[in-house]
């Protein structure tokens, strides 16, 4: 069984974050080529919708495939951010999506379905990070020790300096 500590304080820290950016005075502008606010957090639905999909193909026993160039298209990132109502509709889909993922994750997989290797291609600002099978436990250890602490880091950079990185 995989531990969930992990990824639900990195998802918690995630949350904090957003919500520190959300209730700062000023209206936090990314630098040239970055996401806002919104666009990180929706980026982040898209990858849990990704990592939940492939839990439950491998709870279900199917094959299944890991790629995240649809959390990366800026179409699609929009059309969640108005599907979702904004930042607020962003942050409670996360939040729902961090418990169904602790819930389906951890207790519910065997090592067997937590070990099995899943075709993955990653992305990111245009360069592959890979192009090759990784265990389901890799791809949720991932995202608690990478992805979730890079938004983080990325939503706490839009705040002005000084500003509280404490919600």
């Amino acid at each position: 069984m995989m531990d969930n500590a992990p990824i639900r304080d990195a998802y918690r820290a995630l949350l904090d974050a957003a919500a520190t950016v959300a209730d700062s005075d000023t209206r936090p502008v990314p630098p040239a080529g970055e996401w806002n606010a919104d666009q990180i957090l929706a980026h982040v639905t898209l990858i849990n919708a990704a990592t939940l999909a492939a839990v439950s193909s491998i709870a279900a026993g199917a094959n299944t495939t890991y790629d995240n160039r649809t959390a990366l298209d800026a179409w699609t990132i929009e059309r969640v951010i108005t599907l979702t109502g904004g930042n607020a509709g962003l942050r409670d889909r996360i939040r729902i999506q961090a418990d169904a993922l602790c819930a389906l994750g951890g207790p519910m997989l065997s090592d067997a379905e937590l070990d099995a290797l899943v075709p993955t291609r990653l992305l990111s600002n245009g360069r592959v990070l890979a192009d090759q099978c990784v265990s389901l436990r890799d791809l949720i250890t991932g995202l608690a020790e990478a992805e979730l602490p890079g938004h983080t880091e990325q939503l706490l950079a839009l705040l002005p300096e000084g500003a509280s990185a404490v919600a």
